[in-house]
């Protein structure tokens, strides 16, 4: 992933390429990754950080969608489940199996959800997940000990769903699609498209926002991958397009391990707002969400609202033996969701090739995909994709992502959480000891993490690698703070800057993880 020959590779060709994609999350990064397994030239350009929006804000989850069951949609949680396994096949050192406990207060209540898990089971067919199970009541205190008794006066029914560190999973899908042949660049934004003598979409006009350069590039397909910002690029094609987003946001508080000690999340099946919500260990912290609020319009950096963090708080105190405080949040996050609602009679083709995400077609051949989840993200690529292919007739090698296996990827038990590529890591500590340290007490982050985030993983910010290469940001706000002067001060070093880059840097990650904070009450 080195920028710099990819934009030097650009502005010397002419070539068209069969795709270019816009927007640099998950589906972005799935669709790059899906079209250069088929053989087709691709590039990907992001107006930010790969995965900077929703992508690395999830609830951490691979998983079939407990509430889908709920609301009786059989076919969505079979394809999750599927997609569910693929994902933990292909990726096996980001994804992996995760026990969850549903505590019981009845009879009835653990008998309902021993049934409803059964079927989950069923649908998920064959798996390396293991089946649910009953737990009485004193194996599942044993299991969350810090669990309120009396939630679980019945016991409580454990199954499984898919962990999984998403902005890592996201990095590991772009270098899979530059390993085949794909290019990917960061910190370029789409300034407008272009249209050829028939009206039709031909190639993007784009400036790299390091250096306030523009350029462009010619495209027998354009594809639209923003997410919740994609009535933006649709109103580039056509101003008089209807908004199609209706977006939501969830949030998520992050609190110490030793609020849910062990290895078994919870759920909460039903909150008082009638929502599916999580308590999950993750990174040796509790992440606990999320919520559904709607909002105005979408941002890179939403804001938690004061009535989202009390719902959280006192949802996990109706659970816990300990009753978190705001106090005890070392981090909040939130991401935007891309509710859809398709326009009728818009004069474009909408292809809804999933209840869970949808694709149209414009009248000058701009392709927008939207909606969906991370568990499903290589079926939405493969869905798009095979639209692009019957609407710009491109020819394709017959290959597919069913069981390609992601760069890195490995099966060893202690693997970290860059695979393979953890060897060539070891490697520069031992040219360079004093890269081995760890940065912060508190976090589990080594120098030398820097320095692979800005040599081979793309990062050209303090938060490309506090938010996103690491989870820094996400886990502990405070102490990514305290060392994001010595990540600046390695980024320097690494890229050549000066101390003026290296305070510009300081004050721009202190106002992104300003947002990571608890709002004023």
């Amino acid at each position: 992933m080195n920028r710099e020959s990819v934009l030097q590779a650009i502005s010397g060709d002419s070539k068209t390429y069969d795709v270019v994609i816009i927007g640099g999350g998950a589906t972005g990064a799935g669709i790059a990754l899906d079209a250069a397994v088929r053989g087709l030239s691709t590039l990907l350009l992001e107006q930010s950080d790969f995965g900077k929006g929703t992508s690395s804000r999830s609830t951490k989850l691979i998983h079939g969608g407990v509430r889908y069951l709920q609301q009786g949609d059989i076919a969505m949680v079979r394809d999750s489940l599927r997609e569910r396994a693929r994902l933990q096949q292909n990726a096996p050192h980001l994804v992996r199996p995760l026990p969850f406990i549903v505590p019981c207060e009845s009879l009835w209540q653990r008998f309902m959800m021993r049934t409803g898990f059964f079927l989950y089971d069923f649908l998920a067919g064959r798996s390396q997940f293991p089946r649910a199970r009953g737990k009485n009541a004193e194996a599942a205190r044993e299991m969350v000990s810090t669990v309120r008794p009396e939630r679980l006066r019945w016991g409580g029914v454990v199954y499984f769903d898919g962990q999984f560190d998403d902005s890592r999973l996201l990095i590991h899908m772009a270098m899979s699609a530059i390993d085949h042949g794909a290019s990917l660049l960061n910190y370029c934004r789409v300034t407008g498209l272009k249209s050829d003598e028939e009206h039709r979409v031909s190639g993007v006009e784009f400036v790299d926002e390091e250096t306030g350069q523009q350029m462009s590039v010619r495209a027998e397909c354009v594809i639209n991958a923003t997410g919740p910002f994609c009535d933006t690029v649709r109103q580039m094609d056509d101003q008089s397009s209807p908004r199609i987003i209706a977006p939501s946001q969830g949030v998520h508080i992050v609190l110490p391990r030793e609020f849910l000690p062990g290895e078994t999340a919870v759920i909460v099946p039903k909150t008082s707002d009638g929502r599916v919500l999580f308590l999950i260990p993750w990174h040796d912290h509790v992440v606990v969400g999320t919520t559904d609020t709607p909002i105005d319009h979408a941002t890179l950096e939403p804001l938690a609202q004061e009535s989202e963090i009390e719902f959280l708080l006192q949802t996990a105190a109706d659970y816990l033996t300990r009753v978190p405080r705001r106090e005890d949040c070392l981090s909040v996050f939130v991401g935007v969701r891309p509710l859809v609602s398709p326009p009728s009679g818009a004069g474009e083709e909408t292809k809804s090739l999933s209840r869970d995400h949808t694709i149209l077609i414009s009248k000058s051949g701009l392709i927008t995909i939207t909606g969906g989840k991370w568990t499903t993200v290589r079926k939405m690529a493969e869905d798009c994709v095979d639209r692009a292919i019957d609407h710009a007739d491109l020819r394709v090698n017959g290959k597919s992502t069913v069981d390609l296996k992601l760069h890195g990827a490995t099966e060893a038990p202690d693997a970290s959480v860059y695979g393979t590529d953890e060897t060539e890591i070891e490697k520069l500590i031992e040219e360079s000891p004093d890269l081995g340290r760890q940065l912060h007490p508190e976090l589990a982050v080594r120098a030398v993490e820097v320095v692979w985030a800005v040599r081979r993983e793309m990062a050209r910010t303090v938060d490309d690698v506090l938010a996103r290469r690491t989870r820094a940001l996400f886990l502990n706000r405070t102490a990514a703070e305290t060392i994001a002067p010595e990540v600046a001060r390695i980024m320097a070093e690494e890229m050549g800057k000066d101390a003026g880059w290296e305070q510009q840097q300081l004050a721009e990650f202190g106002s992104v993880a300003a947002h990571f904070g608890m709002p004023a009450p």
